[in-house]
């Protein structure tokens, strides 16, 4: 924040404040318990997207009525400024009274939608800010500290800034709720598209999870925290409270010094925990206990809880207080194992692009484990992890941040203390080795996302692990937000072939319908629609039918309609599809979908995925962020191969080699032989370990290299740079196949690893594509770094479900249970679709 206290700093920057359109006021009283109160601050933020209170002002205007005379001419009688508070009424009565103009107050928008619509406790600020807002370590308290008392704590002046971010955070979702067409009138004053605006450890762990998410929560303050369904709201902010009360009471209290005052061989976890937890309880938690439910009964469910959390954090401390004591006497290893000082982090971190992007954040605990000689950071959480990547990124930048900070390795670990107490552990070498080098790269991803604007194309992707929309606390707005549709599955004009006439599709519905009823399952029939490999029934289960009744017969409906695969059984909008496998299988003929003709080189370079239920091509657009990488997963007999061979047929009969550039990689020397002379190759096809890692390498610095020349032409892709220049660059597709054959070598893995972050991270705006696959998708072999950065997937007919979670995400298991050759779904952001890949029965190359 900007604390002033010089008159002439603070004219200065009211008059500045006039030229804005919307401004969030708070003021801070001294003696307010008195006859003579006095205006003690008046805070003011102007950039609504600050969720930290480093841009809010605080003026410190005790004792100089001349300063608030001034602010009120300058800023309160101004009728072209919306003036926004929370309980005016009171504000006003300091600031200018019945002068004031245009003045919006939060607590009267609040009051009309009520409190039992907005399901929160009561209408404060505080309150609203926690509750409505999901704000964590919200301070109620500072509220009635002396006010008149200089200097300020720097407590105060936090508590000062944050009291305006709350407040336009509050406003905020507020209209949202009540009035959500003047939000792009009070919240699109500022530019918070600024490249050097700061970001938080939890946006980027957020940006993991999913881009869309990050993005409402970064522009809108939108609740960003996938928690499952049945989770209990509130408990975080109350657990990170008293988890801080517990540590500050360690460091103070001398009765936790004595327990450990017995030998270390005389020590026992078990009984020293039980002490601990019955003091804390004690001393702090039953007050705190009966005072909250004094004021609301319905929050004891939420402090038994919390309680239960806190019980596996303080036997994990003690744990490690143990251990220390046997390095430390009984009256200092509290003080040298919980290290105290500032929380706040800020670094600036140096990225590929030669900008520099700002991250503050907060971090939770410091300790000090001795038998390790090792600080580590801890991170506390309610909730499993939904991302173990994304988890990942989070706790590394605190440790980074960390270590430049304290000159020395910084450890990191995640304490989830609900539902059960679990300890995720990284150490400095796993952090450093790995993510600390993908950091740069993915904070210039996130500066990319958070530069667009709607309604262009290319919004940041959605996330990959669909399983989270489910529980998305924004999934209503996302879905508005971002045309879901118009930037992914690009349909082919080309004609369909005609649907099989053979084939009475109303007839099998029917079957089935009757089938169901037999097991006493009632259905309505809703259609059905034949592809190439299967025929899809929809039905809507009657009244009092539960979909799991029907999803848990495959295998008896198999059986009884005698399929040679069980048919997959999916919930869908508005009805159930059941896809029956076809006993005279067709084949999507390559050529019937399509022709050789070169396109202009403006032109978007697709990829063939596959045809639709409908009979339609759907493709994928490599300049779209969503689809501008691949990951390709299939095992033996699922048509991988084929897919591969099709998708860069779909490239070369479209795209000149003037124009596109193939770079191969073919470790089993089977899958594009009849690639090996064509025009259209970047590099002769790689076959071994070595010509991998330099033709990876080369890409790097190829797309290093054009970055270069977009900044000369200042351009910012590759698009544009060709619109400009007379000497067009081409794109280039990298098709890697079977990339678990060069992971058996740790240093070629490691190298590899390393371009494919980069490439995945960067390349898309360069004109550089990668199509990674593979037979073993082992988590060892796709990490979660690799599969972050390769956001379009295909997934063929797999091993194990294990397998199909991996390529697809989160926890679909649909890939296993694909019927092979060429069956495939299609994955972009939560979306799945069934597909019938392409079959090429001969390569001809395209003459030249």
């Amino acid at each position: 924040m900007h604390y002033l206290t010089e008159a002439s700093e603070i004219y200065q920057q009211i008059f500045q404040l006039s030229l804005y359109k919307t401004l969030w006021i708070d003021t801070e009283i001294a003696d307010w318990y008195t006859d003579k109160p006095k205006l003690a601050l008046i805070q003011v933020l102007a950039d609504y997207t600050d969720l930290t209170g480093e841009s809010a002002y605080i003026f410190d205007v005790l004792d100089k009525p001349d300063l608030a005379v001034y602010f009120i001419n300058q800023i309160m009688v101004n009728s072209k400024i919306e003036k926004v508070f929370h309980n005016a009424g009171f504000d006003l009565k300091y600031l200018g009274k019945e002068l004031a103009q245009n003045v919006t107050c939060t607590l009267k928008i609040a009051r009309k939608i009520t409190k039992e619509v907005l399901q929160t406790t009561n209408l404060k600020l505080k309150t609203l800010a926690a509750e409505l807002c999901q704000f964590s370590h919200v301070d109620a308290e500072e509220g009635t500290s002396d006010w008149g008392k200089r200097p300020l704590t720097q407590k105060q002046l936090n508590y000062a800034a944050m009291d305006t971010v709350y407040l336009a955070a509050v406003h905020y979702r507020l209209l949202e709720i009540s009035n959500p067409d003047v939000i792009s009138r009070v919240f699109n004053m500022v530019d918070h598209k600024s490249e050097n605006s700061s970001l938080t450890p939890t946006k980027v762990r957020l940006a993991f999870e999913c881009p869309r998410l990050f993005y409402l929560n970064h522009h809108f303050n939108c609740k960003a925290i996938f928690s499952p369904k049945d989770t209990l709201g509130g408990v975080g902010n109350v657990f990170h409270k008293l988890a801080d009360d517990f540590i500050n009471l360690l460091l103070i209290e001398p009765r936790f010094k004595s327990l450990f005052n017995p030998s270390t061989t005389e020590l026992n976890v078990d009984q020293i925990t039980s002490e601990i937890q019955q003091l804390f309880y004690q001393i702090k938690f039953f007050p705190y206990l009966q005072n909250t439910i004094v004021q609301d009964g319905s929050k004891a469910p939420i402090l038994l809880q919390v309680w239960q959390g806190l019980q596996g954090l303080i036997k994990k401390f003690t744990e490690l207080l143990i251990i220390n004591r046997r390095y430390c006497s009984a009256e200092t290893v509290i003080q040298n194992t919980f290290i105290s000082g500032e929380h706040n982090l800020e670094y600036y971190f140096d990225l590929p692009n030669g900008t520099k992007q700002l991250i503050r954040g907060e971090f939770d605990c410091l300790v000090f484990n001795f038998e390790l000689k090792r600080l580590c950071m801890v991170e506390f959480k309610t909730y499993q992890p939904v991302d173990s990547a994304a988890q990942l990124a989070q706790v590394s930048l605190y440790s980074y941040m960390l270590s430049k900070q304290k000159k020395t390795p910084v450890d990191s670990a995640v304490y989830c203390v609900l539902p059960e107490f679990k300890e995720y552990k990284y150490s400095w070498e796993q952090l450093e080795n790995t993510v600390h080098q993908l950091i740069p790269y993915k904070l210039l991803q996130m500066q990319n996302w958070l530069s667009w604007e709607s309604p262009n194309p290319n919004p940041p992707p959605a996330t990959t692990q669909p399983h989270l929309c489910e529980i998305c606390p924004q999934q209503q707005k996302c879905q508005t937000f971002f045309d879901v549709e118009s930037n992914h599955d690009q349909n082919s004009d080309t004609e369909p072939p005609k649907p099989d006439p053979s084939i009475n599709a109303d007839k099998i519905g029917e079957d089935l319908v009757n089938t169901l009823q037999s097991f006493g399952i009632g259905v309505e029939y809703h259609g059905a629609a034949v592809s190439p490999a299967f025929i899809r029934v929809k039905l809507k289960p009657n009244s009092g039918v539960k979909v799991n009744s029907i999803l848990k017969l495959s295998a008896d409906l198999q059986v009884q309609l005698g399929l040679n695969y069980p048919p997959l059984i999916a919930p869908q909008a508005g009805y159930v599809s059941v896809d029956l496998p076809r006993q005279d299988r067709q084949i999507a003929k390559f050529e019937d979908f399509i022709q050789k003709q070169f396109l202009p080189p403006t032109a978007p370079v697709k990829i063939a995925i596959g045809v639709s239920i409908d009979g339609k091509l759907l493709e994928a657009d490599l300049s779209d962020p969503n689809t501008c990488h691949f990951l390709v997963g299939g095992t033996t007999g699922s048509g991988k191969s084929e897919f591969l061979r099709s998708l860069l047929l779909s490239l070369i009969y479209r795209h000149s080699p003037q124009h596109l550039k193939i770079a191969l990689v073919d470790p089993k020397r089977v899958t594009f032989p009849e690639f090996e002379q064509m025009s259209w190759l970047y590099a002769p096809v790689v076959k071994d370990s070595d010509r991998a890692v330099e033709l990876m390498e080369e890409l790097v610095a190829e797309m290093e290299s054009r970055y270069q020349k977009f900044e000369k032409a200042k351009c910012a892709d590759l698009t544009v740079y060709n619109q400009r220049s007379s000497q067009i660059l081409p794109r280039i597709v990298c098709i890697f196949d079977e990339y678990a054959d060069f992971m058996a070598e740790k240093e070629v893995r490691t190298i590899l690893e390393q371009s494919i972050k980069r490439l995945g991270a960067m390349a898309r705006a360069a004109g550089i594509h990668l199509i990674i696959s593979t037979q073993r998708p082992e988590a060892s072999i796709v990490t979660p770094i690799i599969r972050s950065n390769l956001p379009g997937r295909v997934a063929l007919s797999t091993k194990s479900e294990a397998d199909s979670k991996i390529i697809l995400g989160g926890t679909s298991t649909v890939a296993a249970y694909l019927i092979g050759k060429g069956d495939l779904v299609y994955q972009v952001g939560s979306h799945l679709q069934r597909l019938q890949s392409l079959l090429a029965q001969s390569i001809q190359l395209p003459l030249v």
